[in-house]
């Protein structure tokens, strides 16, 4: 591979970022562009607010994602801890040993 040279002449070679030449030929996206992926309800309020909080990350640059992960990560992991919080019917382990007798 050629190592680039240090000029400002056309045999200089630079990257595409901020630093590199400015052109409609060497001009990256617009902008941020859209995964276009689906998000499926799961019925739960909580998950499914989350879920689509995932589409903000689709108008940010790549440095904002990252907030945007830890946010919907945070939570999702909220939501499945509160599951523990609510009561319920008790497990089947837990009803079948103290409501069954099974000594012949």
């Amino acid at each position: 591979m050629e190592e680039p040279t240090s000029g400002q002449g056309p045999e200089a070679v630079t990257g595409g970022g901020p630093a590199g030449p400015a052109g409609p030929e060497h001009a990256g996206p617009a902008g941020p562009e859209p995964l276009g992926v689906g998000v499926t309800p799961t019925g739960d309020a909580a998950v499914d607010a989350r879920l689509r909080r995932l589409a903000d990350a689709d108008h940010l640059p790549v440095s904002g994602h990252l907030e945007v992960y830890e946010d919907v990560h945070r939570g999702l992991r909220d939501a499945l801890a509160a599951l523990d919080q609510r009561p319920g019917p008790p497990t089947p382990s837990s009803t079948f040993s103290t409501t069954h007798d099974n000594r012949s």
